[in-house]
């Protein structure tokens, strides 16, 4: 380790150690609170977006279980959370909505306190927003220093005046932080933050900064410590995983911090997202190929099956090297499923450039693919392009790309149909006795079982596709 490895670690011990202080003195305000009301607190978290927001959420709520609030689904609680989203403008009018619910829940109650953290928090005319026409919002931070929440709630907790502290930037990544998984058998795992591709419609890189891997040592010592838990499976997460490790002052590939991974044992599956088919390297689908835990499924954005649209969305790669790499893909990994996001309507998009879309998606033959009609987000270059495709010309051709997508979708994943599928249970449904798993291959199925089955793997005979999931049958021998 050199000597500005062995620094940084010290650093990250070191303000590890200061949040946990501040958690302590939380913990004597909560309890002194709760004596007084003579009751628990609790709080209430909700998540907009991403699986990085979910993952991020887990560690706001670790923290909050520390201090001494309990978790309640109502948002009539001591504390309500939002972590935010802002890749859509949509996503932003859904969080003023609900802070209008808020306020009044606060006029009943108003010891009630607000946090607002996440995406939304680093675009200034929010923040400025909020200070104006929401001046009962408690606490506004952004993705920068989620690491400090405990140190901002506790001066939340003393002060009567708006806290907002937004950073433009960091290079820290502090470890070992409270968490409250979600699941017992399964977590998101994130092995980098922030994002260098600058897509031209894409909000992204402005609000979660410029990329950051983090060490594989702290990486591989989570993953050894939640598959001692009893995690048997993670998913990797970053904004473009295959870009892994460029930041580091040792340089890793993704596919290395892959096989590091491979040996963990109690680990039996490992997912990824996303991957960008700009850097998708021979190397990732060699290792994907041989490896007996990575799950043989892969989402892999397209966009646009236009070149010409391509360039201009700035995802440095055109049809003919997408194409080629599905078919190296397909070739060393046959059984692979396929995923992908499409955006319709982009910005001076014709109905030629619609065609060669249709035509990617004809000849790739993905399982399931995310579409989305193109809206403008403001403070990114594709908004102020001229030639915005009108909304009813572009609605015409998201239901026609809809059509073949499920068209295709449904041929592809009915593949499986008659077969035996090892699925991990995750979830009741929300019919009784009904459980809900995923294949290797991300396909849901649902089949008949009991509580005792959730977190295991269990052999499922997949006796009818419906599209994009499936109905099946224990096997009699589970």
């Amino acid at each position: 380790m050199t000597k500005e490895s062995q620094k940084t670690n010290t650093m990250t011990a070191e303000e590890t150690a200061r949040q946990n202080s501040f958690i302590e003195l939380a913990q004597t305000l909560s309890a002194q609170k709760s004596n007084t009301l003579g009751r628990p607190l609790t709080y209430c978290l909700t998540t907009f977006g991403c699986q990085m927001n979910e993952k991020q959420s887990e560690v706001v709520a670790g923290i909050m279980d520390e201090i001494g609030y309990h978790r309640q689904d109502s948002e009539d609680a001591d504390v309500v959370i939002y972590n935010t989203c802002t890749v859509r403008e949509n996503a932003n009018l859904k969080v003023y909505g609900r802070l209008g619910h808020l306020h009044s829940l606060k006029d009943k109650n108003p010891d009630m306190q607000i946090v607002l953290f996440g995406c939304m928090m680093q675009e200034p005319h929010v923040v400025e927003k909020i200070r104006k026409t929401y001046p009962f919002v408690n606490l506004v931070f952004g993705t920068h220093n989620i690491f400090k929440f405990a140190e901002l709630f506790y001066e939340m907790q003393q002060s009567e005046q708006q806290i907002v502290d937004i950073w433009e930037g960091t290079d820290q990544i502090v470890e070992d932080l409270p968490t409250e998984r979600n699941y017992t058998f399964k977590s998101g795992v994130n092995i980098m933050f922030g994002c260098n591709n600058f897509c031209s419609y894409c909000i992204v890189p402005y609000v979660r900064g410029r990329e950051r891997s983090r060490e594989p040592e702290a990486i591989i010592k989570e993953v050894k410590r939640l598959a001692a838990d009893g995690v048997s499976e993670v998913m990797l997460l970053g904004q473009n995983v295959n870009s892994y490790g460029k930041t580091l002052e040792n340089p890793v590939t993704f596919a290395q911090l892959l096989e590091m991974l491979e040996d963990i044992e109690g680990l039996k599956r490992i997912r990824f997202m996303t991957s960008h088919p700009k850097d998708l390297s021979d190397e990732l689908i060699e290792t994907m190929a041989k490896s007996k835990k990575i799950c043989h499924h892969l989402h892999l954005p397209l966009q646009s099956g236009s070149s010409r649209v391509l360039k201009v969305m700035n995802r440095r790669y055109d049809k003919e090297k997408y194409l080629d790499l599905v078919e190296r893909i397909r070739t060393a990994i046959p059984d692979i499923s396929l995923t992908t996001d499409i955006i319709v309507g982009f910005p001076g998009e014709t109905e030629e450039d619609f065609q060669e879309t249709l035509d990617v998606v004809a000849k790739c033959e993905y399982d399931t693919a995310f579409t989305f009609l193109y809206s403008k987000r403001s403070d990114t270059p594709a908004a102020a392009m001229e030639n915005q495709v009108p909304q009813d010309v572009a609605k015409e051709r998201f239901n026609r790309l809809l059509a073949l997508v499920q068209n295709e979708g449904r041929k592809r994943s009915s593949r499986f149909e008659g077969s035996v599928q090892e699925v991990l249970v995750e979830e009741e449904s929300k019919e009784k006795g009904i459980f809900t798993g995923r294949t290797q291959y991300n396909l849901l199925v649902h089949f008949a079982g009991d509580e005792s089955l959730l977190g295991k793997y269990v052999k499922v005979h997949l006796d009818e596709c419906k599209g994009f999931y499936y109905l099946g049958t224990l096997e009699e021998n589970e």
